[in-house]
């Protein structure tokens, strides 16, 4: 998978953990292992200007999605050519678009939720990335089912961050004999 991040906002940012989260996003939707993929980061005047050229809205926003080759996940339980590496279905491969992000928005936002803007950025990047996936929430329902899957993908991202790596030693912390 072909995980671009490129970070013009003159914001300091893990873009290492961002493409690792965007990685497992990806791999947590099931899309081919070579996808696309591209996060950009910019300030407030780049994201206005992007804003009211692409959506007539004046003003800097926290987040657009511009998809490419409108790919799509497999549905659950597909049988498709394109196989990941534990066997399951996945998408072809291809362009997905770019992500574009704006961190100091995305400060204001984490200021005002009271959590850090690392979180603020990886529900921001997870949901654009959603976006790209054809996912959309103008409708109830299709808000409860962007929203639901969001929570899901951030929380086992979370739940994997924070797990302490496994060494692979005795459980014991003890070595065998012999």
């Amino acid at each position: 998978m072909s995980i671009e991040i490129a970070n013009e906002s003159g914001v300091d940012v893990d873009e290492a953990d961002l493409a690792a989260l965007a990685r497992h996003v990806l791999d947590g939707m099931r899309m081919h292992p070579l996808a696309e993929l591209s996060v950009l980061l910019v300030d407030r005047g780049t994201m206005s200007d992007l804003h009211e050229r692409w959506m007539g809205e004046p003003g800097p926003t926290d987040v657009l999605a511009f998809p490419m080759d409108e790919l799509r996940p497999p549905p659950p339980g597909t049988a498709r050519g394109d196989q990941g590496a534990g066997g399951e279905a996945t998408s072809p491969p291809g362009l997905l678009g770019d992500v574009v992000l704006c961190p100091a928005v995305a400060a204001d936002q984490a200021g005002q939720a009271q959590h850090p803007l690392s979180d603020e950025l990886e529900l921001l990047c997870t949901h654009g990335i959603l976006h790209l996936l054809g996912y959309d929430h103008a409708e109830a329902d299709e808000r409860t089912a962007m929203f639901g899957l969001q929570d899901e993908l951030l929380a086992t991202w979370r739940s994997a961050r924070d797990q302490p790596p496994d060494l692979g030693g005795d459980p014991e912390g003890q070595e065998g004999t012999g």
